[in-house]
């Protein structure tokens, strides 16, 4: 039987904790040997301080974390414990699918004013290389 993650859009990784104030790439997801990553969606929940002042987040693959979004906006982000924002990709633009051993992940480029860490889930699918 095959893997679920090849019939259907689902959740691919859970990371916690994952700093959200320290510029430094986040490690969220490795794409298996053999296969072709592309992600839908990325829910950044049940943080532990504010997230306020974390106004630009980059998410995807290589060093940068730069492929699949970038500027992402999670000031907005104050009440502990409870907010939560999903990231999706942008209607109509193009990204680069991620190949097997690519890393995806998250990178603060400026991230909450006050130490903060988060749980981060990471949605999409895989396919044959």
């Amino acid at each position: 039987m095959s893997d679920m993650r090849e019939n259907a859009i689902t959740k691919v990784a859970t990371v916690t904790p994952v700093d959200m104030q320290t510029v430094a790439k986040v490690d969220l997801f490795t794409v298996p040997v053999g296969k072709v990553f592309y992600p839908t969606a990325v829910a950044v929940r049940d943080a532990t301080a504010s997230l306020a002042g974390g106004t630009d987040y980059d998410i995807g693959t290589g060093a940068a974390a730069d492929t699949w979004r970038q500027a992402v906006n999670l000031s907005s982000m104050i009440v502990v414990g409870t907010d939560f924002m999903v990231i999706r990709g942008a209607d109509v633009t193009k990204y680069k699918e991620a190949a097997a051993g690519d890393v995806f992940g998250i990178k603060p480029i400026t991230g909450s004013t006050a130490a903060c860490n988060a749980t981060i889930d990471v949605f999409g699918y895989l396919v044959d290389a």
